[in-house]
């Protein structure tokens, strides 16, 4: 159930303290300003208290997550963390932490955030600030630094990024002497030149997630920057209705209205598009890289083993534009053994745990020293192009009532994916949506 939310006001600007709210392009702002190494100091808090505690975290569709927490228990037979594991919609995640953090649930300690949920967090205070001298961060990427970070001060760990990739079928664009494309024009050419070729009427040109849920910001935002235009200007002011953005939101709804994008698309979320593309239904795939390990796997699960690759995103002018995505991982107010979560913390996100996962399932680790480590790059050879993804990658909207603003986003381009609203009303609603929450 949705619960009721607060009345729309403030929104964070990371260019200034006194603006109300930012996005910044990758790499900038933070909410605050741009983080230095190991964050800026923070309010002294209790991590002495250890015990039993719950990890929170979405579903585990990579199953290494149970690994890790087995191993931690193995050597911590005192503090031994419970997995809770939660659907995969990150609006139900985000729901369900909030939830428990206004019951005060003290089992709830170690919280896997969204990078866009960060202000929200912070601002309400349902996670504490973590120690700078405790939470180095100089070994991590900066953009996965300032994902964390509210008003210069680190409330989130860098455990896992993510940035946007296309999945194609390589077997098929080499079949007909085809190169990975960097417009959606030169995709629909692609598909058109294979599918005539192949005559296979099940066989679906592109998709991403236009379900009505997070994944659809992530969709419309990357669609708009990689048209040249922005939700929200670097100033911190609504600016989505221009004829960047219309560009945009136009070639999302003609791909669904020329078949490019099947219909039922609209229904679907990461698992429903990688479910289309390793049963061989798409040419082309937008997902994130955990997709990788899954569709690479041997053992019958994936018909597109072997056959496939990722280049970077397509764009409408250009190459595009994926949305900064990923988790941190932070510690719950009410939590009572504290310590034991800060300490889950550090082992999670230590250079062992990072690089052992993303060998296990191709998550995007937020050390950088692991984009060049041989043994990942000799299993995960796209590591640069997954790099150039995070470190180009724009951030959605750094919100203090974040939910309301990615629910005004996917009321306008969920209505005019189906059809019910032009693009341009659809635009000049959330335009004035947005500015209603910018003041």
């Amino acid at each position: 159930m949705t619960p009721a939310r607060p009345a729309r006001r403030v929104l964070i600007a990371a260019a200034s303290l006194t603006a109300l709210l930012t996005a910044a392009a990758g790499g900038g702002g933070g909410g605050g300003g741009t983080p230095a190494a190991g964050g800026s100091s923070a309010p002294a808090v209790d991590l002495s208290k250890k015990g039993p505690i719950e990890y929170w975290q979405g579903k585990d569709t990579s199953g290494n997550v149970k690994n890790i927490i087995a191993a931690w228990n193995k050597d911590h037979p005192d503090e031994q963390v419970t997995l809770r594991e939660l659907p995969d919609n990150a609006d139900q995640q985000r729901q369900q932490m909030i939830q428990n953090t206004q019951i005060k649930d003290t089992k709830m300690a170690v919280l896997s955030v969204d990078v866009v949920w960060t202000a929200e967090f912070a601002a309400n205070g349902y996670v504490i600030p973590l120690p700078a001298d405790q939470f180095p961060t100089d070994e991590f990427l900066p953009t996965t630094v300032d994902s964390g970070t509210y008003f210069n001060k680190l409330y989130a760990y860098p455990t896992s990024s993510d940035g946007g990739l296309l999945y194609y079928r390589k077997d098929l664009l080499d079949n007909y002497d085809l190169e990975p494309p960097t417009t959606f024009d030169e995709m629909k050419a692609a598909c058109a030149t294979i599918k005539d070729g192949e005559g296979d009427d099940k066989l679906n040109c592109f998709a991403g997630q236009y379900q009505k849920y997070e994944g659809l910001t992530v969709n419309f935002a990357e669609a708009v920057n990689g048209a040249g235009g922005v939700i929200v200007s670097d100033d911190g002011k609504a600016d989505v209705n221009t004829p960047e953005a219309k560009a945009g939101l136009d070639a999302l709804t003609g791909m669904f209205s020329d078949g490019t994008i099947p219909k039922g698309a609209i229904t679907w979320q990461e698992e429903q598009g990688r479910q289309a593309f390793q049963d061989g239904e798409l040419v082309f795939h937008r997902n994130w890289p955990y997709v990788y390990a899954l569709a690479q796997k041997d053992d019958g699960s994936s018909k597109v083993a072997g056959k496939f690759d990722v280049a970077p995103l397509p764009g409408v002018t250009g190459a595009g534009v994926s949305s900064l995505g990923g988790h941190n991982f932070a510690i719950a107010t009410n939590a009572e053994n504290k310590g034991t979560a800060a300490d889950f913390i550090k082992y999670f996100g230590s250079a062992e745990v990072q690089k052992s996962n993303i060998i296990a399932t191709s998550a995007a680790p937020t050390r950088s020293n692991l984009y060049t480590d041989p043994d990942v790059l000799k299993k995960y050879p796209y590591m640069p192009i997954l790099l150039k993804s995070i470190e180009t990658a724009k951030p959605r909207p750094k919100a203090v009532k974040y939910g309301d603003v990615t629910l005004a986003i996917q009321d306008a381009a969920y209505g005019a994916l189906q059809g019910q609203t032009k693009s341009d009303a659809a635009l000049a609603d959330l335009q004035t949506k947005l500015e209603g929450l910018v003041q």
